[in-house]
């Protein structure tokens, strides 16, 4: 099974996850990194990253970041067909470049800037 952290203070997000409760499947734990008790629970991940970026946990162990993310959860849905498309050779620059630069500006604004790449 897939677990997405996400920030659930973030009110763009929290409308992605709505939507992702209602179309998505049981095959999809999110879990708000706010909620989380003891951050260290999730080994190299501190909460500062976290909440930088979207982050999926796969059913294998292994993490994805940022775009990869997103595309990931959103196969948890009928709409994930469209979201693949973002990974085509050309369109994955600019997807991952505007996905980076949304992140940046939305850390920033509400956390005070300094992003860890």
């Amino acid at each position: 099974m897939d677990t997405l952290f996400y920030d659930g203070q973030c009110p763009l997000c929290m409308k992605e996850i709505r939507l992702l409760r209602r179309i998505g499947g049981n095959d999809l734990r999110l879990i708000d990194v706010h909620g989380l008790k003891d951050p260290a629970t999730w080994p190299g991940i501190p909460l500062e990253y976290l909440l930088q970026r979207l982050h999926l946990l796969d059913g294998e162990g292994i993490y994805r970041t940022g775009l990869r993310a997103m595309v990931q959860t959103w196969s948890h849905t009928p709409l994930g067909f469209l979201f693949r498309l973002l990974l085509l050779p050309g369109v994955r620059t600019l997807a991952e470049a505007a996905y980076n630069r949304w992140a940046e500006r939305r850390y920033c604004r509400r956390y005070g800037c300094s992003i860890t790449s």
